[in-house]
């Protein structure tokens, strides 16, 4: 054990131990040690003679123990908590619990030079980590495994006291600050009565955190802050922090209209912003606070996609040019599963972003619920044990002492690349919004709440008590940013309409929002049979000079020879996509459970070599100078790693980022993410996207778990070009709808419903020129079909197709054409119009899938085609998705086929078909 481990061990025999083990040989212990027990040199002879340490030395190891509980348990009785008095815990910090007494407290003693005070007395020595570890910052962080962050949390806390010491114009800065943050909230609450904006009032120190974090990670080399919050307080952040215009926002707030017709909007405390700030030494920082919904969390996952976004691809792997700030509620860290999913995140190599800092707007009550009833643990921040990271909790009245822990947080993420939490206790001044009545469920509280004052006269009061020169800067800030904010009020009432802020800047420079016609263009996706060719053989070929498992050298030999037999299955088509992609110079990222090698094991994109962990990735091997191909098998988590990929994919709108289910009804741990942002995010807040989403999809006896990938849920959103919907049926379809993605002059969302039947399917393969003359057809006609003996047409969506065809072959089925609609949506309406033009002569039209009847395309497609008399031929409508038998899955699937091909008498009449 090193001498850290053992003084914050706080086991006074194993230091006795210790100091045992010096007096026989100095040099068995290490320096630090030596340099302490050296003041005990008196001891030796008395230990030589009878074997017993000094009771003067015994007391010096009990005030070392002391100095542990401390550090241990300090934080239990700080004076945080600005409006309530703290719980109780037991054993307390007294003297006497460490088996010293009062007749002690003049006595001088060594271990003092272990808090950095030198020999002091334990008077002294109580006073100093009294004000360290229980004032106004209580840090909790001795759980921490690793002595070098220890001693880096120690030195710097003990070393100031944990009490900033502020020059006269650094606290005029931060009054100044707080003066913007208390003023705004009580003018938008006397000027806009009644309307909701969640105040910050109770917590508004947080403003100056936020400006001391910015400005002090400017000097530490920060250039870009991505910062995420819910609602509470995100007014004042915008105006103070993110430099919005205060005229802009009292324009929203009047409820006028948008200068742009086709953006939906959201309510003012859900919208995002990104200014540039320019401080003192001429650095510049980016500061982007993104847009969320009310589901509180849910923004943490994309704030840190897109922070590693920008490392990537602006900071060239930099991590500490730009910093994730995830801002909580105390209700909300404490309860959504999320904020333990996305921690977890914090050292993966696919996900980690150098650290984030968190920072908990604590009100001690959630909506209604008071803070007992919300966690089972002590404190709100305990979920950051998981990845040890230390927690600063600060009194929120105290604004000195949150900026100076803003800071020490930011140093320990400089320093160590971890997470940190800041705990910010304060309390909210009114209910959950502005129109609700706190009373009734905290009335206790909130006539305390009533009666404290705002921190802004907190701090002002006591500045002016050490210096009388405060009150007239106090009362000028106050007095001329009432003035600012009324002129822009009143320059806002004369505005006639809500500004829009263009996101299409940076990475986004050069694009566009579609409009419907877009998705009428064919888009060139094809490549030349020269590149397809020699980038194939690239990623076919293993190094001859690394050995690997002979099933990966079998796979890559059938990759060799589909070239040769120009007969390319799904996977092919699928990493060929990637391929000319990367070989053209657009960066791909890909990450989902397993997907390095496939769940169904067909796609291998990394390859390990045999006997050791060395990986081997084609992808990465195409060409000299190629951008990075980079796939990760993601932790066991669905809602973040699909909110992680959504953010890096907002960032990095020139490549290519795709998450893929393991199976595709596992998108529905991360429905938020789909329903509150991939669906909806660019008629909120007018932000595209350009993410792929693969979901595993289909029916083959499997049961009711891995058979759905609920695309009914998908249909059930679309509207206004809002995503993308394929269900393609071969490799080169496949290969055009992703290369796709990036060919155009926008970008939207692809939501993949992708084969598991398919990927080794003979009769499913492409030839070269499917990938070197074709494009992506959003309808499939049917090749074999004469248009003459046609009376029977028959759509259907993926890998469905192949059971109808092979049916019809035999049945001998000469009447029916098989129309495979591998675009859902946007719904080829044209596409549709020129097939049913072609058979003209068909009198029977059905729809045939797999699928429930209240499930899969059907509910969707008969509405888009409510102009055909079309029947459903499928399964009936049902509460789970598919059968857990085999055999009646068989049965169902023969009964559809059969009713499909069934044969029909001219004019007759044709009727839904339900197994």
């Amino acid at each position: 054990m090193d001498s850290l481990s053992y003084l914050n061990s706080g086991d006074v025999t194993a230091i006795e131990n210790l100091y045992r083990q010096y007096l026989n040989d100095k040099s068995s212990v290490d320096s630090s040690w030596q340099q302490f027990f050296h003041g005990f040199e008196f001891a030796r002879a008395n230990y030589q003679d009878s074997g017993e340490i000094p009771e003067k030395v015994q007391k010096e190891f009990a005030v070392i123990n002391l100095i542990n509980g401390y550090r241990t348990r300090g934080h239990l009785f700080t004076r945080t908590n600005p409006v309530r008095e703290r719980r109780k815990y037991s054993p307390t910090l007294d003297i006497s619990n460490f088996g010293l007494r009062e007749s002690d407290l003049d006595d001088i003693f060594q271990a003092g030079t272990q808090i950095g005070i030198g020999a002091a007395t334990l008077r002294t020595i109580i006073d100093h980590l009294e004000a360290t570890y229980c004032r106004s910052i209580g840090a909790e962080f001795m759980f921490i495994r690793e002595p070098q962050k220890l001693k880096w949390l120690q030195e710097r806390m003990e070393k100031s006291r944990n009490t900033p010491n502020y020059s006269v114009e650094e606290k005029k800065a931060i009054l100044r600050k707080l003066t913007q943050a208390v003023v705004f909230e009580n003018f938008m609450h006397t000027k806009f009565v009644g309307q909701k904006r969640f105040s910050l009032e109770g917590c508004e120190t947080l403003i100056p955190a936020m400006e001391s974090l910015i400005r002090h990670g400017a000097k530490c080399g920060i250039s870009d802050f991505v910062i995420g919050m819910a609602h509470r307080g995100r007014l004042n952040v915008l105006a103070n922090i993110m430099g919005k215009s205060f005229r802009d926002i009292f324009v929203e707030f009047e409820g006028a209209p948008t200068e742009d017709a086709l953006y939906d909007g959201d309510v003012k405390y859900h919208m995002g912003y990104s200014a540039d700030r320019f401080f003192d030494s001429g650095k510049k920082v980016h500061l982007s606070l993104t847009a969320n919904p009310s589901h509180l969390e849910a923004v943490n996952p994309v704030v840190e996609g897109i922070t590693r976004s920008k490392i990537d691809n602006v900071h060239n792997g930099n991590m500490q040019a730009a910093c994730p700030v995830l801002i909580h509620g105390d209700a909300a860290v404490a309860g959504q599963g999320i904020v333990y999913e996305v921690i977890q995140m914090m050292s993966l190599d696919a996900y980690k972003t150098g650290g984030t800092v968190h920072i908990v707007i604590n009100n001690q009550v959630g909506f209604t619920t008071n803070y007992l009833d919300a966690r089972s643990s002590t404190y709100c921040t305990d979920v950051a044990k998981v990845v040890l990271a230390p927690v600063f909790h600060v009194n929120a009245d105290d604004v000195e002492a949150v900026a100076f822990a803003v800071q020490l947080a930011l140093d320990y993420r400089h320093e160590f690349g971890h997470d940190v939490f800041i705990d910010l206790l304060g309390y909210r001044k009114y209910g959950h919004n502005e129109g609700d009545e706190p009373r009734f469920t905290q009335p206790i509280l909130y006539k305390e709440i009533a009666k404290h004052n705002n921190p802004r006269k907190i701090y002002a009061d006591a500045l002016i008590a050490q210096d009388e020169a405060f009150a007239e800067f106090a009362a000028e800030t106050e007095t001329s940013f009432k003035e600012q904010l009324q002129r822009e009020l009143d320059l806002a009432r004369s505005e006639g309409k809500a500004k829009i802020t263009s996101h299409l800047e940076g990475p986004w420079k050069g694009l566009r929002r579609a409009v419907k016609t877009d998705f009428d263009n064919e888009t060139v996706t094809k490549v030349s049979s020269e590149q397809f060719l020699a980038v194939a053989e690239k990623i076919t070929t293993l190094p001859a000079d690394r050995k690997f498992i002979n099933k990966i050298t079998a796979i890559f030999k059938d990759r060799g020879e589909m070239i040769a037999k120009d007969r390319y299955d799904w996977a092919m088509g699928e990493l060929m996509a990637y391929a000319t992609l990367l070989d053209e110079g657009f960066p791909v990222r890909f990450s989902g459970q397993d997907v390095e090698r496939g769940t169904f094991s067909h796609r291998h994109a990394v390859v390990k070599v045999e006997d050791s962990e060395e990986e081997y990735v084609p992808l990465n091997n195409i060409r000299l100078g190629q951008p990075r191909f980079d796939i990760y098998n993601s932790h066991l988590s669905e809602y973040a790693v699909l909110g992680f990929e959504l953010g890096y994919a907002m960032g990095t709108p020139r490549g290519l980022t795709i998450w893929e289910a393991q199976f595709g009804d596992f998108f529905n741990g991360a429905q938020i993410i789909i329903d509150q942002f991939i669906t909806s995010a660019e008629y909120k807040w007018r932000r595209m996207n350009g993410l792929v989403m693969l979901l595993p999809h289909g029916y083959e006896g499997q049961g009711p778990e891995h058979s759905s990938a609920r695309m009914e849920r998908f249909l059930q959103q679309c509207a206004e070009e809002n995503i993308q919907i394929v269900n393609t049926t071969t490799p080169a379809q496949q290969f055009h709808v992703l290369r796709r993605q990036l060919f155009r002059d926008f970008r939207k969302p692809l939501i993949c419903f992708t084969p598991k039947k398919l990927l080794r399917y003979p009769s499913c393969v492409s030839s070269l020129k499917d990938f070197t003359e074709g494009t992506f057809r959003e309808v499939i006609d049917d090749a074999s079909a004469d248009p003459k003996k046609i009376t029977r047409l028959v759509f259907c969506t993926g890998k469905f197709y192949y059971d109808l065809t092979e049916h019809r072959e035999k049945t001998n089925s000469e009447d029916t054409a098989i129309i495979r609609i591998e675009q859902l949506y946007p719904f080829p309406e044209k596409q549709i119009a020129a097939v049913l033009k072609k058979y003209s002569e068909a009198e029977h039209f059905i729809w045939a899938q797999e699928e429930p009847e209240n499930m899969g395309a059907w509910t969707f497609v008969a509405r888009k085609m409510k102009n055909v008399p079309m029947v459903y031929i499928g399964r009936d409508e049902a509460a789970s998705p598919a059968t857990g038998f085999a055999k009646m899955h068989n049965a169902e699937t023969y009964a559809i086929l059969d009713a499909v091909f069934m044969p029909m008498k001219k004019k007759s009449k044709l009727k839904d078909v339900k197994v």
